[in-house]
C-alpha cells in the first residue's frame, strides 16, 4: 500500500501512539510505502528520504503502486513561498500548505492526489531548477525566528537537521532527515576559510556523534536552528552564541554539498 499527504503538514511518530515522541513530519504532497498497520496507526517508509515512522491513517490519502511509482521517478515541483493557499476542487476546501511541499503531477496551476484536484494560488519550483548558494541563503533567511520544535520541518517549527533539509528541498536538492546522515554527503573542507555560503557546517557532542547542523550563510556566519532559527558567528572551534557568552555547538566538519 502507498498513500500521500494531503494535508498542510502531519506529525510523523516513533511509536503507534499519540504519546509518543514526534520525529519528522509530513508536508503536503509528500509519498510514502505502508509497511505495517496497528490498529489506527500505519508504519510508513517515506518515499523521498526513505524515513520509517508512524501516522494516523486518517492523515493521508491511499494511491496506487503506479501513482507511487511515477511520483518516485518523477519529482513534483515544490511550493516555494512560506504560504501558500491551496483549494481542494472536490470538497471545496481552502487550506494553507508551507515551503517544501510537493505538487504531485502538476499543470496548469493545478495538482492531483488520487482522485482529488488541488488548485494552487501562488508561483512553484521546478524540482529539477539549477540550484544557487544565493537562493539557499535566501530561503534560510525567510526562515529566521521560526521557534524550535524537535521532528518539525515548518516555519511555525523546525529541527536544525529539518531546517536544512526543508530549505534544500525548496531549491531542488533532497537530503536526508537526520544530520547524522546529512554529513556523508559532499566535499569535505581542509580549512574554515574555505567555507562558502550554502555549505553545511555539522557539530558534534563529547561522544564524537554529529548532532547539530547550519548553513553558512558568509562572513563567517551561519544559520541554524537552535531554540530559534537564528544567525549565530563560527569559528573553527564551532558555534560562538552572545546571549550566552560562549561556545554552544564544537564545530566538526564542513561539507560542500552543491559542487
Amino acid at each position: 500500500m502507498y498513500g500521500v499527504c494531503h494535508l498542510s503538514v502531519v506529525p510523523c511518530r516513533r511509536e503507534a501512539s499519540d504519546r509518543s515522541e514526534m520525529v519528522t513530519q509530513l508536508l503536503f504532497g509528500e509519498a510514502f510505502e505502508i509497511l505495517e498497520q496497528k490498529d489506527s496507526w500505519h508504519r510508513i517508509l517515506t518515499s523521498a528520504d526513505h524515513y520509517e515512522c508512524w501516522i494516523d491513517r486518517k492523515q493521508y490519502l491511499t494511491v496506487n503502486k503506479a501513482t507511487f511509482d511515477s511520483l518516485r521517478a518523477n519529482p513534483s515541483p515544490i511550493s516555494n513561498e512560506s504560504l501558500q493557499l491551496i483549494t481542494d476542487l472536490k470538497n471545496n476546501i481552502a487550506f494553507p500548505i508551507l515551503m517544501g511541499s510537493s505538487l504531485p503531477f502538476f499543470h496548469g496551476g493545478e495538482c492531483q492526489i488520487g482522485d482529488n484536484i488541488y488548485r494552487l494560488d501562488g508561483s512553484v519550483r521546478l524540482f529539477d531548477q539549477p540550484t544557487t548558494r544565493e537562493s539557499i541563503v535566501e530561503t534560510a533567511l525567510s526562515f529566521l525566528n521560526a521557534p524550535y520544535l524537535w521532528g518539525g520541518r515548518s516555519m511555525f517549527g523546525i529541527d536544525c537537521s529539518g531546517f536544512t533539509q526543508v530549505v534544500f528541498k525548496s531549491n531542488g536538492m533532497q537530503l536526508k532527515r537526520d544530520a547524522y546522515q546529512q554529513v556523508e554527503l559532499g566535499e569535505t573542507y581542509s580549512f574554515v576559510e574555505e567555507a562558502q555560503a550554502g555549505d553545511l557546517a555539522f557539530f558534534d557532542n563529547e561522544e564524537g556523534r554529529i548532532v547539530h547542523v547550519g548553513i553558512v550563510i558568509g562572513d563567517n556566519k551561519i544559520i541554524h536552528a537552535s531554540g530559534r532559527v537564528r544567525v549565530d558567528h563560527y569559528d573553527h572551534y564551532g558555534i560562538f552564541t552572545p546571549e550566552r557568552g560562549g561556545y554552544t555547538h564544537n564545530l566538526r566538519v564542513i561539507k560542500n554539498i552543491l559542487s
